[in-house]
């Protein structure tokens, strides 16, 4: 049993309400893994359009996303794009709307507020309207909550919730978290992932273990 096909369009018998995100991008600076997919009733496919924002070439920040993450509808993600320059007393962006008013401001001035790539981890759950501000890093196997501010870094197996998000809890002790992501299920290949899925569901780290070493 090969699993589904991570480059079907709609996963769910064609119903446009899901979409294998990897299907629907189409910037080379939205990088998505395997089997991430995001809900919206109506918006689906319009993903990289509607929820990754302020995303401009010209800056070259990337998103990127790892395998089997689940994104609830609505969430968004916010690029270095939206980066307004704060060293002076005004942060308008006059440079923008008139070439008079672009005379003598120095573009570089944004990138001193730009904070690198986004990056969700393998295994990420998003919940609905939650926004990621630009440069983060969500861990593995993370949980962010719905409507929540992510404006720092989210450990792996954390729970972060809250404007702006906090972590609130572990999902595991440090130590079976240090073992989950040295087994890294979701690098394996998709027959032993579908093989072996009662382990991956399941909380028994022994199993899990066991499959891992299976080749």
């Amino acid at each position: 049993m090969p699993g589904p096909d991570p480059d079907i369009r709609h996963p769910f018998n064609g119903e446009a309400h899901t979409v294998f995100l990897r299907s629907v991008v189409t910037r080379p600076t939205i990088i998505v893994g395997d089997y991430s997919y995001y809900h919206d009733p109506d918006h689906a496919a319009e993903f990289e359009n509607r929820n990754v924002l302020y995303h401009f070439d010209f800056v070259g920040d990337r998103l990127i996303i790892g395998r089997y993450c689940a994104l609830a509808t609505g969430c968004r993600f916010i690029m270095n794009g939206a980066n307004h320059v704060t060293s002076g007393f005004s942060t308008y962006p006059f440079n923008i709307f008139s070439e008079d008013w672009a005379a003598g401001f120095d573009p570089a001035t944004y990138a001193e507020g730009y904070r690198g790539d986004t990056t969700v981890g393998n295994d990420v759950w998003i919940g609905r309207d939650a926004t990621i501000l630009p440069g983060i890093t969500i861990g593995d196997g993370a949980i962010v909550a719905a409507c929540s501010v992510v404006s720092a870094d989210v450990p792996a197996y954390a729970v972060a919730a809250g404007n702006p998000a906090r972590v609130v809890r572990h999902r595991y002790p440090p130590e079976i978290v240090e073992m989950l992501l040295e087994i890294a299920w979701w690098h394996w290949p998709v027959e032993k992932v579908t093989r072996h899925l009662d382990a991956i569901r399941g909380r028994d780290l022994e199993k899990l273990k066991r499959a891992a070493a299976e080749d």
